[in-house]
């Protein structure tokens, strides 16, 4: 991977990470282009710098970060699920990695889905709550695994369950950044502890490529997160919606015409 490469694939993490479209969707496009998805740094640099992003969340709502410690137990229990059924499952979540067409028809589904969210939540929006409670956060933990079938997209996932819960859009989509944070911070460090266990070390170029990449990641996600609310609240999901139909369809396009593709 060349630091150009490293710096593409940054921007799209950063811009569709805590965007509900599937950053797994995005990346399996861009890093098959690019040529380099079969390269088994590829499959750890396109976790590794989920970093970068989880910084921008710390450091865009740090306040909420060192508010209260009924913050961090309402993440822990919100948490749990994803860690418990993802330690359970993780030999058949691998599985469905390595099917790129299950990324795109997720990505058709739920932009399908995306297309009426606006108006089966409605009187959500008009009265809902903007406290999350401990009893609301395990439910969107448990949307929360949802996403563990690739192209779902994890925001997607946990927003959809904060407006479940009778949250704002602004709330449920302030809490899935929340949520991304010991979500993400664990499958960085899952992933890179593997790598190494494996026996891979990294050289110059790839320590160059994580440092880089992080840093544009950050920098990328902390215009993405506070563009992504404002315009959430403004106009709603359907844009997000056309979108990820747009994204599943030209994957299955280029899946089908023999276009070599792979799974991250």
């Amino acid at each position: 991977m060349s630091i150009i490469e490293a710096i593409i694939l940054a921007v799209v993490e950063g811009i569709t990470e805590f965007l509900p479209v599937s950053s797994t969707g995005h990346m399996i496009i861009i890093s098959s282009l690019l040529g380099i998805a079969n390269e088994s740094f590829t499959k750890v640099f396109t976790v590794a710098i989920q970093l970068g992003a989880i910084l921008s969340v710390v450091v865009l709502y740090w306040k909420r970060f060192f508010q209260s410690a009924n913050f961090y137990f309402k993440l822990f229990v919100a948490f749990l699920p994803a860690a418990i059924i993802g330690f359970l499952l993780n030999d058949y979540i691998d599985q469905l990695l390595e099917k790129v067409e299950v990324v795109a028809i997720m990505l058709i589904a739920g932009g399908i889905l995306f297309l009426f969210i606006d108006k089966l939540f409605r009187q959500t929006e008009e009265a809902g709550f903007q406290e999350v409670t401990y009893s609301s956060a395990l439910k969107i933990g448990f949307f929360q695994t949802i996403a563990m079938i690739p192209g779902v997209s994890r925001s997607a996932a946990t927003i959809i369950g904060g407006l479940t819960q009778k949250l704002t859009k602004k709330t449920a989509a302030e809490f899935s950044f929340f949520l991304a944070v010991p979500t993400m911070a664990a499958a960085t460090g899952y992933k890179l502890l593997k790598f190494y266990k494996e026996g891979n070390g990294f050289s110059s170029t790839e320590i160059s490529a994580l440092a880089i990449g992080n840093l544009v990641a950050f920098i990328v996600a902390l215009l993405a997160i506070k563009t992504f609310i404002s315009f959430l609240t403004k106009h709603g999901f359907k844009i997000f919606g056309y979108y990820r139909i747009i994204v599943g369809i030209i994957i299955l396009a280029l899946y089908f015409s023999g276009i070599r593709l792979s799974t991250l």
